[in-house]
């Protein structure tokens, strides 16, 4: 219990005495996790459009030849960001790319360096949720849209893309979150982000556990806060359980609109009170008052 005590009064102390470089960490770290995960999100669909253009033997050489290179290029992309560690593609991206161009190519601005690095590797992620995204919706609303005319590209745009995005919506949140996580390893570029405002303290004082147990807190709100509004926007988007049916033109009755006759006119088909001969004439009767005559006084 006293050390519980210890711990709390440390932790106490470390953030009044240093709470504007956590804050400053806590912001680089949001915003390095928004923009990359929407920029990731932008990857990944461009990718998983791309790599459902469909193609027949009765194409163009050209055409499947380059739609096959597409899809190999993309499938290299995926493969190799999701089967490395993080830790390492920020060091072959900011420090690999300097080395092999003899400086011709390298990183002035470290969050420019981060984002990307952060970005591609969402990219290969969100490139397979999208594509699952889109084999989950029913191929007959494809062939529908292609039987009306739409080009492949109107058909992900306004038919498939909206309702995929709709099913990866909770990848999307996942991959924030793991993103407002992962962006620890930046500080290997020299990034300034939470864990780097950490390392930075711990090497001041060298309280370390005081220091990490604020950073596991600060982490796990973060985490938290996503996830309640990415569930309150699941919800938004799925709307409210109950609804009515728009009718907009008064001559197509839509589904679940239909009212029946009042029971007891001419035309309540299953009222048994009206049944024969008797049934027959009060049809002619109403239509003559409707019409003016009937169509055998014609």
């Amino acid at each position: 219990m006293d050390k519980l005590v210890k711990l709390g009064q440390d932790m106490v102390l470390l953030w009044s005495k240093y709470k504007v470089m956590y804050w400053a960490g806590i912001w680089n770290t949001l915003k390095l996790a928004f923009l990359a995960t929407l920029i990731g999100c932008f990857i990944g669909l461009l990718c998983g459009v791309l790599n459902t253009i469909p193609y027949t033997k009765k194409d163009p050489l050209p055409k499947r030849f380059l739609l096959k290179l597409l899809r190999i290029i993309i499938r290299i992309y995926v493969e190799v960001f999701r089967g490395t560690p993080m830790v390492l593609q920020s060091v072959f991206i900011y420090y690999g790319l300097p080395y092999f161009s003899n400086n011709a190519l390298r990183f002035d601005n470290i969050f420019a360096a981060a984002l990307l690095i952060v970005a591609i590797n969402t990219g290969a992620y969100m490139a397979e949720s999208v594509r699952g995204g889109i084999i989950s919706i029913d191929p007959g609303q494809t062939e529908g849209a292609k039987a009306i005319g739409m080009t492949h590209v109107q058909t992900m745009v306004n038919v498939i893309m909206p309702q995929a995005i709709r099913n990866i919506i909770p990848q999307i949140g996942n991959n924030y979150i793991i993103n407002v996580k992962d962006t620890s390893v930046m500080f290997i570029i020299s990034f300034t982000e939470f864990f780097a405002a950490h390392r930075y303290i711990v090497g001041i004082n060298n309280m370390y556990f005081p220091s990490a147990a604020i950073e596991m807190i600060g982490y796990l709100i973060l985490t938290l806060v996503a996830s309640i509004l990415l569930r309150l926007l699941e919800r938004i988007m799925d709307g409210s359980d109950s609804y009515e049916l728009a009718q907009g033109d008064q001559l197509v009755m839509a589904a679940g609109t239909y009212s029946h006759p009042d029971r007891g006119t001419p035309f309540d088909e299953v009222n048994r009170e009206y049944t024969g001969e008797e049934k027959r004439n009060r049809i002619r009767i109403g239509l003559k008052n409707r019409n003016g005559s009937t169509r055998g006084g014609r």
